[in-house]
């Protein structure tokens, strides 16, 4: 008799959140004895991101401002996973995004009781609109979103960047490689804090709602769970797979537009902040749970945030990058390690 470890398709939550702490714990113990090495001292260091993060008012509103992109593009890519695709262009999306809201912004003067509205709906729109060739091309010619989603990534860069410097550059001369200042802004929560924080955790519960309590989130789930049994039960899967990927894209359009409206105030080249490629990691931290992408959305920022302090610190950015990329790597084997379990296997004797 012996043993052997056997994958389980579910575990409780009680094991899984159990795991992924002992994961982080086990990445940070790891971490520690990296900077002990160096001659850093990991218990200071580590005081001194808590207390960045979480120790003032100021700290949490500065989490705050980046747990709530990366809500957003979390979701836009859990979407699309619950369908059995990845949508790897959140970032060329949340830049159509900010970039639509921006043509309605610099226009629609300071008004905020329509303007706001509008630019919202432009955002949503125009992150939809760049992501309709690549849904379109994968329902009806099987074309991989993965290659079309992620080289539109660039495209949408290099025009926002060309509109900042060219067509849309600030009159004034005040800035460089920016548009004038947006009028319309979101309403603060704080010093830098604003309604953008609540409106992202606002989708990601209504996300969840949709795919777990309508029809429609049961077609999406049978349809990437298996397609030809979808087809077989009179699933659409084709239109659903074109509603979820233009879903996906208004929600990281909507990133776009809260990130220009309540944080940045004005397009320029970079605005995503790489918060499209992150919100891939948020997604699959969040094992594609709309609602898990919160709390994924949250640890992601505390090691965003974590590196910015590091940094502070004499840490040099290689081995920040180095830290962050062990603590995920610790956590995703976590996450599949608690899967397993024991098995007890008996020898049959002939």
């Amino acid at each position: 008799m012996s043993w052997r470890f056997q994958r389980v398709p579910t575990v409780p939550a009680g094991a899984a959140l159990a795991g992924r702490v002992g994961a982080i714990l086990a990445a940070l113990a790891c971490v520690a004895a990296v900077l002990s090495l160096a001659g850093l001292a990991p218990a200071r260091l580590g005081a001194e991101v808590i207390g960045s993060a979480f120790g003032s008012v100021a700290g949490l509103e500065d989490l705050g401002l980046l747990v709530t992109p990366l809500i957003l593009t979390g979701i836009a890519v859990a979407l699309t996973q619950r369908i059995g695709l990845w949508n790897i262009g959140g970032e060329g999306q949340f830049n159509a995004g900010a970039l639509a809201a921006t043509a309605v912004g610099l226009h629609a003067g300071g008004d905020d009781a329509w303007a706001l509205p509008l630019m919202t709906l432009a955002g949503a729109a125009g992150g939809a609109a760049w992501i309709l060739v690549p849904t379109l091309a994968r329902a009806f010619a099987g074309v991989s979103e993965l290659i079309t989603t992620l080289l539109l990534n660039f495209v949408a860069a290099l025009l926002v960047a060309w509109l900042c410097t060219g067509p849309w550059r600030d009159p004034s001369g005040r800035a460089l490689a920016t548009t004038a200042r947006i009028p319309a802004e979101l309403p603060p929560l704080g010093d830098t804090l604003h309604w953008g924080l609540p409106a992202a955790i606002a989708v990601a519960i209504l996300a969840a709602g949709l795919l777990a309590f309508t029809r429609f989130g049961y077609e999406v789930r049978v349809a990437g769970a298996n397609p030809g049994a979808a087809l077989y039960a009179g699933i659409p899967v084709r239109a659903r797979i074109v509603a979820v990927m233009l879903l996906s894209g208004a929600v990281a359009g909507l990133a776009g537009t809260i990130e220009l409206a309540g944080t940045v105030h004005r397009l320029q080249g970079g605005i995503s902040n790489n918060y499209g490629y992150l919100g891939i990691m948020v997604a699959v931290l969040a094992r594609g749970s709309c609602l898990g992408v919160i709390a994924g959305a949250v640890l992601m920022a505390a090691l965003l945030n974590a590196g910015i302090v590091l940094q502070t610190q004499g840490v040099n950015t290689s081995t920040v990058l180095a830290i962050t990329g062990l603590i995920l790597l610790f956590t995703a084997v976590g996450d599949e390690i608690v899967h397993y379990r024991p098995v007890r296997r008996t020898r049959i004797l002939g």
